[in-house]
């Protein structure tokens, strides 16, 4: 049995979690690098060891790849923030850990979070309103944490939940893009506090007992 064989022989024995985990590795080491429209099905069968018939068999195209992986990173990006918010009641820790989340997201290994913060194909329909959700989710997280602990109606608290998503997500990418100038926790320390000054300082929030 030649080589290639072999390796199909091996390859087609993977269970099919296993293939699709496989895959959607691979599709997003190419998302990442080239964008939607540069990247190629053939080059992602290729980076994944597999045919073309293969990838097909699990994903019927390119924008179904797409947006699997979008999905798996929306979900994570809201299970961060909203574990965040869980995770104490002291509500200077709970700013200080929504803003790590966004810190944890974007310096996630594979750059995961260029998918939802910098898509190429924003305009496509499903992958907006995906987009939208995972935003939609946080700030709504967000709001309901500060409406029953600040006692401020949901319109106010929602727009201070916007502020706070954004200026993390703003920041999060700049500290990215300029190759991590400081430690995150010093970064993460530095947006939290700017946060907390706003919020704590001008709308005092109640202890949990």
């Amino acid at each position: 049995m030649s080589e290639t064989m072999q390796q199909g022989a091996k390859s087609a024995r993977l269970p099919r979690t296993a293939r699709r985990a496989q895959l959607l590795a691979a599709a997003q080491d190419v998302f990442a690098a080239n964008g939607y429209h540069a990247a190629a099905m053939d080059e992602i069968a290729e980076r994944a060891g597999v045919s073309k018939p293969v990838l097909y068999q699990h994903f019927p195209g390119k924008l179904e790849l797409y947006m699997a992986l979008l999905q798996t990173h929306a979900d994570e990006l809201i299970a961060g923030v909203t574990g965040a918010l869980d995770s104490t009641t002291d509500n200077k820790l709970r700013v200080q850990a929504a803003v790590g989340a966004y810190f944890d997201f974007v310096d996630h290994e594979g750059e995961a979070f260029r998918l939802v913060f910098q898509s190429d194909i924003r305009g496509e329909p499903v992958v907006h309103e995906t987009i939208e959700r995972a935003t939609k989710s946080c700030v709504d997280a967000i709001t309901a944490t500060i409406t029953a602990d600040a006692g401020m109606d949901e319109e106010r608290a929602r727009l201070l939940a916007v502020g706070l998503v954004g200026a993390s997500q703003v920041a999060a990418q700049s500290w990215l893009a300029s190759n991590r100038p400081i430690e995150k926790a010093e970064a993460v320390k530095l947006i939290s506090t700017l946060a907390w000054r706003g919020i704590g300082g001008g709308y005092p929030l109640q202890p949990h007992s």
